[in-house]
């Protein structure tokens, strides 16, 4: 047997139709009860269990306890990324399971990503910071320049205590639906907080679409010019 990792193991748990459709909706950052998972993958609560106890085993979810109810989510940052960006090659490679609908429009001009801003906006957000040279790297690797640094505390942002954590500050994050880059990262999870935060947009119920006011994305659209 060959050694390294084990993606063949790794794709067989994300690749199950039930156990996709139960990550996919996990990607609105939102911890999830097994029945509600059980109907996002359209199994019965038994099913589900079994799923969600090897999703757990491999560390790809983690749960927590409140009350009566258990909770899922994702296990972290990492995962999400892996999700979005199988999403942004699937999309790309033209393998999608359903056609678009009323709602897709909204869902691909701003939505969450676990945890952080995607869709169009979110692309603008991060090609504005890269244009102004407020960070710099590539595809792969980006950083906050000192002219960023200014502009994040500047916005709002508690930059001193995102340094203190061990997550990346900024990471880029393919987006599906773009298929280009949009800012993970703490930096990328603090920004979508102010922009809630400020009231220029608001998570829809039982979506991962992130809808701007008219004023809310006219603000947005002038601190993230093109």
């Amino acid at each position: 047997m060959k050694e390294g990792p084990d993606i063949a193991l790794l794709g067989s748990l994300i690749g199950d139709p039930a156990r996709a459709n139960m990550l996919t909706a996990l990607m609105s950052g939102k911890a999830l009860t097994a029945s509600e998972l059980a109907a996002e993958a359209g199994v019965t609560l038994q099913t589900a269990s079994s799923h969600l106890k090897k999703l757990e085993t491999s560390e790809l979810l983690r749960q927590r306890k409140q009350g009566r109810h258990r909770y899922f989510s994702l296990a972290d940052d990492d995962v999400g990324a892996v999700l979005e960006a199988l999403m942004g090659l699937a999309a790309k490679r033209g393998l999608v399971r359903t056609r678009t609908g009323p709602k897709d429009p909204a869902l691909r001009k701003a939505r969450v990503c676990y945890n952080h801003l995607a869709g169009e906006l979110g692309v603008q957000m991060f090609d504005s910071l890269q244009a102004r040279n407020l960070v710099s790297g590539d595809a792969d690797h980006v950083a906050l320049t000192r002219a960023g640094e200014n502009f994040a505390v500047e916005f709002g942002i508690e930059l001193e205590n995102l340094k203190k954590s061990r997550r990346p500050v900024c990471k880029p994050c393919l987006d599906w639906s773009a298929r280009r880059n949009h800012l993970a990262g703490s930096l990328g999870t603090a920004m979508l907080s102010r922009i809630h935060d400020l009231g220029w947009a608001k998570r829809l119920d039982d979506s991962r679409i992130v809808a701007f006011s008219q004023a809310g994305e006219a603000a947005f659209l002038k601190a993230f010019p093109i």
